[in-house]
């Protein structure tokens, strides 16, 4: 077990040596900013979405079928007034049938039942409405959301339009209705001969800005 250990020690040495004799340097600098306000995100129901039973009889043979809505109440509250967007990670992601919408889980680890997106709406932002919006190149630009899906991958934040931009601001507390719309794949392709278990999960952080 040593000697790979020793082999390669002498790799990076000798490696280390000959730049010690070139002429040539690189810089390289760490940047970052420790913001002393946080922001706790909570969820009503605790996060948990019912669908209820679903009867294999009222799905569509060869299309979608959209079932109804959920609405979660979203809070995210913060020390200070603080500059944030939301960032949703699908944990369930090798099973959705889009790149757009969060997975509801595998049947027979093969066949996916269908996913789900994120609508928002009713945002208000210390006492005054707000604008939900969307950035699809990580914040380097924003548009309103005005109930669209908000698409897995996208950040998501709150904020105002100026000078013809929209751009999130500064929040001390939100709320906000998130929306869930779920959508299960064609009856034709899963196998329903036995209960299935739907089984989506996703995670909503808070990242600064």
């Amino acid at each position: 077990m040593k000697k790979p250990l020793v082999a390669c020690s002498t790799i990076l040495l000798s490696a280390c040596l000959g730049n010690a004799f070139a002429a040539s340097n690189i810089d390289l600098s760490v940047k970052g900013l420790i913001t002393p306000s946080a922001c706790t995100p909570g969820l009503s129901s605790n996060g948990d979405v019912d669908l209820g039973k679903i009867s294999a009889k009222d799905l569509k043979q060869d299309t979608y079928t959209l079932l109804p809505e959920r609405t979660l109440q979203m809070s995210i509250d913060c020390d200070a007034s603080t500059l944030f967007a939301l960032q949703g990670t699908d944990n369930r992601a090798s099973s959705s049938t889009t790149s757009t919408g969060y997975g509801l889980g595998l049947i027979d680890n093969t066949q996916k039942i269908g996913r789900y997106h994120f609508l928002m709406s009713n945002s208000v932002a210390d006492e005054v409405t707000i604008a939900a919006l969307e950035s699809l190149d990580g914040g380097q630009t924003w548009m309103e959301l005005d109930d669209a899906m908000w698409q897995r991958k996208n950040l998501a934040a709150f904020g105002s339009r100026t000078n013809g931009q929209w751009a999130p601001v500064p929040i001390k507390a939100l709320t906000t209705d998130l929306i869930v719309a779920p959508i299960i794949s064609p009856a034709k392709d899963l196998n329903l001969a036995n209960e299935v278990q739907i089984d989506g999960s996703a995670t909503l952080e808070v990242k600064y800005l």
